[in-house]
């Protein structure tokens, strides 16, 4: 699906009724979901973050900009953050199979329409940039807002689109900055201090520009032999755009940052180094603040890092390891971080019902008469306990002693096993899903279009329980791993794994066995019956000899 994420940024962080009528501006388009508002009273600026198909994105954000500039005036406007226009930035960023080139285009689409429909300058920077000074966004902004005076108008700043004048209308509204980009960590670090020059300090050392001032052993500045302080030209960290302030209304001082390729430099990097630079300044780090929204991997990576620090097994389920993350970098220090409204995969996933709803609601909608859930959910369901239990034994096996030997292998597996674990529980929706699709065809008028429609219905329907059969394998292999390698004490878990996968399999089995007879593609049945055919009477040998072997192991002690 082709989703992209635009994170427009206001001018105005203090008058709720303006935040609210801009933002509300997003939800008037079809297809488009706003996830998140958030303002900043001392910056005078509000992050706002929607999603939505691309044509239906460019659509939303002309509409935010063209109220953004009916509600503010430029001309009144102050606070601590850079800005250029009541809309400040537009940037696009390309989610699930939307590429960059589309989002580039995107941001000139926009830009065009921007400059010609609303007579605001537009610029073009970062990845969707026509010069390439301007792929930095602070070459754009130099001197701000109250430079634009002097600069529209010369071939310098000549804007991408829009009028190259200075007049009573841009002195309202400012110049908007359009753009691609890849997703933006935007991150606060926040100190035990008010200093502002240190966190300053920290930011200029941090900082992929660099800037700080060069110092000896001793912490001495270091001066060059024209008398002046010598000054790193390479900070630490690439993609890492940072400084400090200080933010009254929190009454501290903060290390501020845009992380603007999070794969390159991840925020729990960032945040432990600053918290080393600090502690060698005499003060400390007391926790972070997101800005807006993150993904999903950046925080599982951050947990990931966190547990092995401690020690500790890393194959434990996803919300442990986003938990992690929160209470290690303290982001639940300023406000509270809702994993659901602030992970940006979070907000926008599927509404699956049954895997979130309990053990007892799904029990009792299977005892009902709706035809779904039904045998094809169960044999996922039973995929997953299989799934969790192998990662289970290899979680009891990890520091326990006469095991050492076995720790890599059992961490990898509980990695591995949670990652099972999640694809067979979306497979218990999917599979539900897949029948209402088929029962929802043919509710359609008849004809070509009906008949196309229920063909690959049918089809999805009959793959959705093969992809459990096929998934069974790779947890039959982890239970293997952990009967014989694992801890002997959790040997009966083990067994139970490998019982729990074999009726998955089967069940996965017969659920695409019940569906081939509906798919007027007789070469696609054949080859789908063929697959599963394979596949389960592997499963079937394998799990017939894994059982005999845990028996007689488990049986041993009552012979002696």
């Amino acid at each position: 699906m082709k989703l992209v994420e635009c994170v427009p940024n206001i001018s105005e962080g203090r008058n709720p009724q303006v935040i609210e009528t801009v933002a509300a501006e997003v939800e008037t388009v079809d297809g488009v979901r706003l996830l998140d508002v958030d303002p900043g009273a001392a910056t005078n600026r509000t992050v706002i973050t929607f999603v939505g198909p691309p044509e239906a994105a460019l659509e939303a954000g002309f509409r935010l900009i063209k109220k953004a500039a009916e509600c503010i005036d430029m001309r009144t406007q102050k606070g601590a953050h850079a800005r250029n226009g009541a809309t400040d930035v537009v940037p696009f960023v390309p989610l699930g199979e939307t590429t960059m080139e589309e989002c580039i285009e995107l941001a000139r689409q926009l830009g065009e329409r921007v400059g010609r429909e609303l007579g605001i300058p537009v610029y073009l920077y970062e990845e969707a940039a026509a010069k390439p000074e301007w792929r930095v966004l602070a070459n754009i902004r130099k001197g701000e807002y109250e430079a634009l005076p002097e600069k529209l108008g010369t071939p310098q700043f000549k804007p991408d689109f829009g009028p190259d004048k200075y007049d009573d209308y841009v002195a309202r509204t400012g110049a908007t900055q359009i753009g691609a980009r890849q997703f933006l960590i935007a991150y606060n670090i926040n100190l035990n201090t008010k200093n502002t020059r240190l966190a300053k300090r920290i930011g200029l050392t941090i900082r992929d520009q660099g800037g700080a001032v060069m110092r000896d052993d001793a912490g001495k500045k270091i001066r060059g032999p024209d008398g002046k302080f010598l000054k790193h030209d390479k900070g630490l960290f690439d993609k890492c755009k940072a400084t400090g302030w200080f933010i009254e209304e929190y009454g501290v001082a903060q290390v501020t940052m845009n992380l603007t390729d999070y794969r390159v430099t991840p925020p729990h990097v960032v945040f432990d180094k600053v918290n080393e630079l600090a502690w060698e300044m005499g003060i400390r780090v007391t926790g972070s603040e997101l800005v807006g929204l993150i993904p999903r991997a950046a925080m599982l990576e951050a947990g990931r890092y966190y547990l092995a620090q401690q020690g500790q097994s890393t194959g434990v389920p996803e919300a442990d390891l986003v938990e992690t993350a929160i209470m290690s970098m303290g982001l639940n220090q300023i406000t509270p971080f809702n994993p659901k409204e602030r992970i940006v995969e979070y907000a926008v996933a599927e509404n699956r019902p049954i895997i979130s709803g309990t053990i007892a609601e799904l029990a009792d909608e299977l005892s009902r008469t709706s035809p779904a859930p039904g045998g094809g959910s169960v044999a996922a369901l039973c995929g997953a306990l299989a799934a969790g239990l192998a990662a289970m034994v290899a979680n009891l096996t990890i520091g326990k002693s006469g095991y050492r030997s076995a720790k890599k292998e059992m961490i990898k597996i509980a990695d591995a096993g949670q990652f099972l674990k999640d694809r067979l529980l979306r497979a218990v929706d999917d599979d539900a899903a897949a029948f209402n699709a088929v029962m929802a065809c043919f509710g359609m008028p008849k004809g070509p279009d009906r008949d196309a429609a229920i063909l690959e219905a049918n089809k999805n329907a009959a793959l959705v329980p093969l992809s459990v059969v096929e998934t069974i394998p790779e947890v039959l292999n982890l239970a293997q791993a952990v009967a014989e390698r694992g801890n002997k004490n959790s040997l009966s878990d083990a067994a139970v794994a490998v019982l729990a996968a074999r009726t998955a399999a089967f069940g996965a089995y017969y659920n695409v066995l019940i569906n081939l007879p509906s798919i007027d593609d007789k070469q696609f049945a054949e080859d789908l019956k063929r697959r599963a055919d394979g596949l389960v009477n592997s499963v079937a040998k394998r799990c017939t000899d894994l059982e005999s072997a845990l028996v007689a192991e488990l049986e041993a002690p009552l012979k002696n």
